[in-house]
Parts: structure tokens; C-alpha cells; sequence
């Protein structure tokens, strides 16, 4: 049974350092640049060279991400970024955008590439293509279900990475546009605003019908009893989300999931404890769910109440009374413990706490305790423990506690001869030799163990002596300070040794692509009959229709995990269907924005392209001005200009022809079509720019969808 790659988050130095301490074998990170999480603190470019070494000497790989879409007038900056970290020896780069990926490839053919799931890769067809363009992996979409994952991994010779535990986005990853088309944050360009995390109404025949107000807030992922499925399908690689959390956090998670898949690989058995399952909420969790990965009810995948930390449930107010809580508890509270007062939404650190009027630090299972709280109280209102400060202190000792690697030491000391040293790693031999001559001892002769005792002092670096022999002469005189120097540069020689340097290739770039006529022609997308009009050409998003009407495209959706046989044209939205089939037009949601992502698409046979809704006029000019001058050919390319953007897809689903209202009481159709749900933007999309005069030859309206 192969043993899968755990990839543990990692946002700081910090963190790389819980990571490894936990037992991790890969870390995903991010620069100031390029990287999907802009929020986290992140790497600079020193900070890079100093996390790959580290990393490296520990045997941790590390994968950059550089998973955000990238605009033509960045382009040059990105593959200076791309050779800096190349040339650091990273061992692979997560990329979303595909004509990065493929002028990466072309570029730096040394240089791992994986498809991040921001690439919205979820099936058999899409996976290929990845392959076939010459990538080392694909991260499957979250909510890929664990049946079509193992047909994926049986069919294909691309490594498979899966998340299993973390934060869940409600919409396929990279194809959410609803930070950026609202407020100007875009998801794909690493500063989403969370707008899934905010509340909202559910609106059916102009009434409220919800309770709670989170109704797009995923629980978080938590795969632990499910591990085996994966390992047993042969998954390469586990992956954890949390690049933006604390250093406890990937500690703890890691640790456990380092447990888990120990256990299971060598007992078939996935050995954690409900302890353990505690400290993990504890730590941080929305509840947790299986994901659609396994297969979820509809119901379990939200958590309409909190849309963060739940914390675990330590007690209830009994009585409050002038700015005093009594709160009896079912567990354990400490002084310096976060806690939150859930009815009335207050949550503090505990600084002072009274059992029975006397001043306590620690009070246990079914005492009553009384707090200070200069805000009123709900009589019966739950309280739950958010930080446990125990917890986190002993976390803080264990990060600091990285582990040992285990060397094997062999000392060669002949007289009138150099002296040698031997390290073996377990992965790496080798050797070292001093410039000096041994002479044989006047008086004092060194011995065996005075050998041993300086070859031993291995300081803070990361080695531990498991076995260690001495083959020398007797009467031998060796100064301490030769000894010291020998084993430095035997350690030295060593860490080089895993400090491994890949191989820099830097190649042309080269495509071939087809030449379009400019011209000025208009499009139509329609989803009734009664919206038909004669465009230039006519999209259709359902085959009912589509039978019906002629001289119309149609249009497939943009989820498809298994492609059904069609000899027609088709407008398609995402990769597994430019794959699959010859005669496509490609959607708004492949993302295009940018000249080589045009360019390999058409190279690829793609007739038409969509440009993404996150253009402006400007990229927009700049994108054509620059397809010209580098292949002096015109591409076919279409912009929607009018009608109600969609702004996310999801497997989870709300409520057909309801509405969404945010707080600011916009409101947000949904529409469930082929059992998954879209959400279309409050307001219309027009644009008025000369795209004729630009160099776009398709101008396409979106029936609307209110």
C-alpha cells in the first residue's frame, strides 16, 4: 500500500516550522506575489530562500503557489518571479491560469507544474488535457465525489492531490465571481471577501423563509474517518487548507492526519481518539462536515448559524444578576481561555473567575462559576470555550521541538593518511576528507572515545546520531580542533547533499495558431423559446430547446463530470470539454484573461473564445494589442455585453427561482438547472465601449434570467 504525501498550509515561518514539526512531507506556500491567499502574511523573496533550504534540509518538499489569474501587463513580471523562485529549486508551482501554464512549460520545462483546484479541473477529460500539456499533477475540484475520483486515478498517469480537511468554498473553486463582480475583490486574483460568509435572506414568492442568516457558509471539511477510501484508491497527495491560519492550528491538524494515515498504512485501521477529536475543535472549526467528496447530504454541507470558530460547548448562564454570570459548566476553564456568550454573540478572555466568591484559575466539569461581564446576559444562553489556553502553550512547546533526522557516522583515522568521515542519511552517502596528515602520539595518545565525543556535537542542527563507528590506528594524536572540523565538514557536505539542486532549463516559446478575420457580428444566449431572436449565432442552454430550434449552439454547463457524445457545435465552460470535443466555443468561465491563455485555446481548436467578466476596456485592448504583436494574427473573440452575469455554481442548493437578499437588500437569482445551482448577479451587466474598434469580433447578449 503506497503511503500518500501529506501537504500541510503554511502562511509564515512560523507555521513551515509546526508544519514540519507535525510530520508533514510537502508544504504549499505563497510570495508577496501571484498567490491566492493575499491576505496571509505570507513569503518575500528572502523569506522564499530561506523556507526551500529549510524546508529541504528537513526532506520537505515545497510548492509555490502562483494560482492567480494574470493580466498581459503583468506577464513579464510573473516569469521573472517564476525563474527567481525556478532557481531557489522549489519543487513545483500551483498555477490556475492555463496560458501561464503553458508559457511556463514552454519556458522552464524543469519546473513541476500542478493544476490548482482553482483551475476547476473535476473530471476524466479535463484531467487528461492537464497531462497532456505536460503537468506533474492536477488538484481534483473539492467536490469531486470519491467514485469518479478513483476512475480518474485508474485512468490517468498525472499525480491526483485531494483536499481532505479544511475551509470549503459553497461554489466550485475559481469559478465564484461574486467578490469581484460586487465589490472588486476577485477570487481569482487572491483577495475574495468572503461574501459566502455573509448573511442573507432566502426570498421565495417575495417572502422571507430562513431562520438563520449564513445561508452560503460551509462547515469545514474534516476526512478523518474516510482516509482509507483515498489511501486505498492510491491518491498521491492529501492536501489540508489553511494557509491563513496560526501556527496552532496547522500543528494540530497535521499532527492528527499524520497519525491517521501512519495508522492506517500500517494497521488498516484509522487509530484517533475522541480526545483528539476534541482538540481539533477546539483549535478551530465551523462543525464539520464530509464533504461532497464522500457524498454529504444537502443539509449537512452549511452551517447557517456561525460562518466562524464554533469552539465546543463548556456550560450555560444559570443567572445573571448586576454584571455577574454564573455559568455552570460541563468541562474545564481556565484563566486566560477564550469563551463566547452565544445568545448574545460576546466573546472575551477569561481574566478573572469565582467559585463559590473565591478567586479560582481553573474550575472543572459541573462547578458554577461566576464572571464579571458588564453587558446583560441571556438567562440559559449557551457558552463555549473558542481558545483553551493549556492547549495552545503545549502546542507552543512541541512546535519548537522539530524532529531529529537519523545519520549513521563512519570515522576513518590510519596514521600518515587523512582523515575520513562517512554519513549516511538513509537517502544520501557521504564522504569527507581533511587536508591533514596523522601522526602517530608522542605522549597522550587520542582514544576512541575522545573520537566519539566531538564527531557527537551536532549542536542545533538537525541531525541525531543512531550509530556511529570509530576505525582508527592505536597511538594516534588527533587536536580537538581537527576532530571539530571534520565533522563540520562532513555535516556540511551532508546538507548539500539535501539541499538538492534542480536543474534550470530556459527555453523559446513557441505555439501555432490560426489566423480569424475582424469582424462585427452579435450572438444571443437564450434559455426560453419566446427569447429567440435571429442573431448571427443563437446559444441555447438545453437540449429540449435545442431539438426544437435551428441553426442554434448549444450550450453545456460548466460542471460536467461525465461528457455525453455530441457532432454538434457547442459553447462550453471548462476544460474537460475542450478536450473532449472538436467543434467548441468557450464560455465567460474559463477565465480568460490574458494573451497566451487565447492563444493556446485557439492552438487547441477552440473557435471562438469568451473573454472573462473581469476584464476591463483597457485589459481588454491591451490583450488584443498584444496577441498581434507576438503572433501577427487576429483572434476570434467574443465579450458579453449585457445581461445578468452569473456569479457562482454550486453542488449545494438553496431553493429554484428564489433570491438572495444581502444587507444591503440587493437581491440575487437562483436557478437550479442539471441538479446544481447558479446565482446570478442583483444588477445588469451593459457595456458601452467601441469592442468592434478593440479588435472583439462577437459582441453576445444574455437573455435575462429575472
Amino acid at each position: 500500500m503506497k503511503k500518500p504525501e501529506l501537504l500541510a498550509p503554511t502562511g509564515n515561518m512560523e507555521s513551515l516550522k509546526a508544519a514540519i514539526s507535525a510530520g508533514c512531507d510537502a508544504v504549499y506556500l505563497s510570495g508577496k506575489q501571484f498567490g491566492a491567499r493575499s491576505f496571509a502574511v505570507n513569503f518575500t523573496n528572502d523569506e522564499l530562500k530561506e523556507a526551500i533550504e529549510f524546508a529541504h534540509l528537513f526532506g520537505v518538499k515545497v510548492y509555490i503557489t502562483v494560482n492567480t489569474l494574470i493580466y498581459d501587463e503583468e506577464v513579464n513580471e510573473f516569469m521573472e518571479y517564476i525563474e527567481y523562485i525556478h532557481n531557489l529549486n522549489v519543487d513545483a508551482v500551483i498555477m490556475q491560469d492555463l496560458g501561464m501554464m503553458d508559457l511556463v512549460r514552454k519556458v522552464f520545462p524543469n519546473l513541476e507544474i500542478h493544476a490548482s483546484t482553482q483551475a476547476h479541473i473535476h473530471n476524466l477529460e479535463g484531467t487528461i488535457m492537464m497531462e497532456e500539456m505536460g503537468l506533474k499533477r492536477v488538484v481534483l475540484a473539492r467536490e469531486t465525489p470519491i467514485e469518479l475520483i478513483k476512475e480518474i486515478k485508474e485512468k490517468t498517469n498525472i499525480e491526483i492531490e485531494i483536499f481532505v480537511h479544511g475551509a470549503l468554498c459553497i461554489s466550485y473553486s475559481g469559478q465564484c465571481l461574486m467578490s469581484s463582480l460586487i465589490g472588486g475583490r476577485s477570487g481569482n486574483r487572491g483577495t475574495c471577501a468572503q461574501c459566502c460568509r455573509q448573511p442573507y435572506d432566502l426570498i421565495v414568492d417575495n417572502k422571507k423563509v430562513n431562520k438563520n442568516k449564513y445561508l452560503l457558509s460551509t462547515k469545514d471539511l474534516n476526512t478523518l474517518n474516510y482516509l482509507g477510501e483515498l489511501i486505498e484508491k492510491g491518491i498521491d497527495s492529501l492536501k489540508i487548507e489553511g494557509r491563513m491560519k496560526r501556527p496552532e492550528y496547522v500543528y494540530t491538524v497535521v499532527s492528527l492526519y499524520r497519525k491517521a494515515i501512519d495508522s492506517y498504512v500500517e494497521t488498516g485501521v484509522i487509530n484517533i481518539t475522541d480526545k483528539e477529536i476534541k482538540e481539533l475543535k477546539m483549535i478551530f472549526n465551523r462543525e464539520f462536515t464530509k464533504g461532497i467528496i464522500f457524498n454529504e447530504d444537502n443539509d449537512n454541507i452549511i452551517n447557517s448559524y456561525r460562518p466562524n470558530h464554533m469552539g465546543i460547548e463548556i456550560g450555560r448562564v444559570v443567572d445573571y444578576k448586576k454584571n455577574e454570570a454564573k455559568i455552570k459548566l460541563i468541562d474545564d476553564l481556565n484563566l486566560q481561555d477564550g469563551i463566547r456568550i452565544v445568545n448574545n454573540d460576546i466573546g472575551f478572555t477569561v481574566t478573572n473567575m469565582y467559585k463559590n466568591r473565591k478567586k479560582v484559575k481553573t474550575a472543572t466539569k459541573g462547578d458554577i462559576i461566576t464572571l464579571k461581564i458588564d453587558r446583560k446576559i441571556s438567562k440559559n444562553s449557551l457558552v463555549v470555550k473558542t481558545t483553551d489556553y493549556n492547549q495552545l502553550q503545549e502546542i507552543e512547546k512541541k512546535i519548537t521541538k522539530l524532529p531529529k533526522i537519523p545519520i549513521d557516522i563512519k570515522v576513518f583515522i590510519r596514521k600518515n593518511n587523512h582523515m575520513k568521515i562517512e554519513i549516511t542519511d538513509d537517502k544520501n552517502t557521504i564522504f569527507y576528507e581533511d587536508n591533514n596528515i596523522i601522526e602517530e602520539a608522542i605522549k597522550n595518545p587520542t582514544t576512541k572515545q575522545e573520537v566519539i565525543k566531538q564527531i557527537s556535537k551536532l549542536g542545533n542542527t538537525c541531525y541525531n546520531i543512531r550509530y556511529i563507528y570509530i576505525d582508527m590506528d592505536d597511538n594516534v594524536f588527533i587536536p580537538v580542533k581537527l576532530l571539530n572540523e571534520l565533522r563540520r565538514g562532513g555535516i556540511n557536505n551532508l546538507n548539500q547533499s539535501r539541499l538538492y539542486n534542480i536543474l534550470v532549463m530556459k527555453c523559446d516559446y513557441t505555439i501555432d495558431v490560426p489566423n480569424f478575420k475582424k469582424v462585427k457580428r452579435k450572438s444571443l444566449l437564450i434559455s426560453k423559446e419566446k427569447d429567440y431572436e435571429k442573431y448571427d449565432e443563437v446559444y441555447v442552454d438545453n437540449i429540449d430547446l435545442y431539438n426544437k430550434l435551428d441553426n442554434v449552439t448549444l450550450k453545456l454547463d460548466r460542471v460536467i463530470e461525465h461528457h455525453e457524445e455530441y457532432n454538434k457545435k457547442l459553447l462550453v465552460g471548462e476544460l474537460g470539454s475542450v478536450h473532449k470535443y472538436k467543434n467548441v466555443v468557450t464560455d465567460f468561465s474559463l477565465n480568460v484573461v490574458n494573451s497566451y491563455t487565447v492563444a493556446i485555446l485557439h492552438s487547441l481548436g477552440v473557435k471562438k473564445i469568451t473573454l472573462s467578466y473581469e476584464l476591463n476596456d483597457e485589459q481588454i485592448e491591451r490583450l488584443i494589442n498584444d496577441y498581434h504583436e507576438r503572433y501577427h494574427k487576429h483572434p476570434n473573440l467574443e465579450l458579453i455585453v449585457e445581461g445578468y452575469e452569473e456569479v457562482m455554481v454550486s453542488k449545494y442548493k438553496l431553493v429554484d427561482n428564489a433570491e438572495l437578499k444581502d444587507r444591503f437588500n440587493n437581491l440575487y437569482k437562483i436557478k437550479i438547472k442539471n441538479n446544481l445551482m447558479h446565482i446570478y448577479n442583483y444588477k445588469k451587466r451593459k457595456l458601452k465601449g467601441d469592442y468592434y474598434k478593440m479588435g472583439i469580433n462577437w459582441l453576445r447578449i444574455n437573455k435575462d434570467e429575472k
